[in-house]
């Protein structure tokens, strides 16, 4: 379907380009979201008569969005999940999750659908968000996903928890057995230790 767009598009065009999109994109996002048009004569005349308009009011919108990028740009918000030891959440981090710390950390201007998340997250760590508050501007955030908030600070600061994680689970083994005990002898030498103990006495 050929459209013209009402704004800029990342991978499209910019506001007034006519270009051709498939007809479930044009049908089920840009045309119910007023991003663009059907390209015909009568919307081409509609265009061109509010394109003045049209291109005042991105402008003043893109300028709000770079005000207040400021407020946005290298936030982090900390999430606290529950995940399994090798760190997969039991569930995934959604936007609505990300929309709603940031919320409560102060930040109202950011809407769901600037929240660019490529794929959903499943596993603790630190995350880079991208937020298009804007078509023409777009902010970074850090979501760090952890299992209490002094994971949380350990992964601001750096520290790789699932690594530590694991030597923690290492050293825990090696407490447990004698590491240079023979293959089969540990049973053995356990039934024996009463014994050795007494003839030390």
């Amino acid at each position: 379907m050929e459209i013209i767009l009402l704004e800029r598009i990342e991978k499209l065009g910019a506001i007034g380009d006519v270009v051709t999109v498939k007809d479930g994109y044009a049908r089920n996002y840009l045309l119910p979201n007023k991003k663009a048009l059907r390209s015909n004569n009568a919307n081409r005349k509609v265009f061109e008569a509010n394109r003045a308009k049209i291109e005042a009011d991105n402008a003043a919108r893109r300028d709000v969005a770079k005000s207040s990028a400021s407020d946005v740009d290298g936030k982090q918000i900390v999430l606290i999940r529950q995940s399994s030891n090798s760190g997969q959440l039991y569930g995934s981090v959604s936007v609505r999750d990300i929309i709603e710390a940031l919320n409560a950390d102060g930040v109202k201007i950011v809407t769901k659908s600037m929240i660019v998340l490529e794929r959903p997250i499943k596993t603790i760590g630190l995350f880079d968000v991208r937020v298009s508050l804007h078509p023409e501007v777009a902010v970074n955030i850090q979501v760090n996903v952890a299992r209490s908030p002094e994971e949380a600070d350990l992964q601001k600061d750096g520290v790789d928890v699932m690594a530590s994680m694991f030597e923690k689970d290492e050293s825990g083994f090696t407490e447990d057995y004698d590491p240079n005990a023979e293959p089969g002898e540990i049973a053995l030498e356990r039934e024996e230790a009463p014994a050795e103990e007494g003839e030390e006495a």
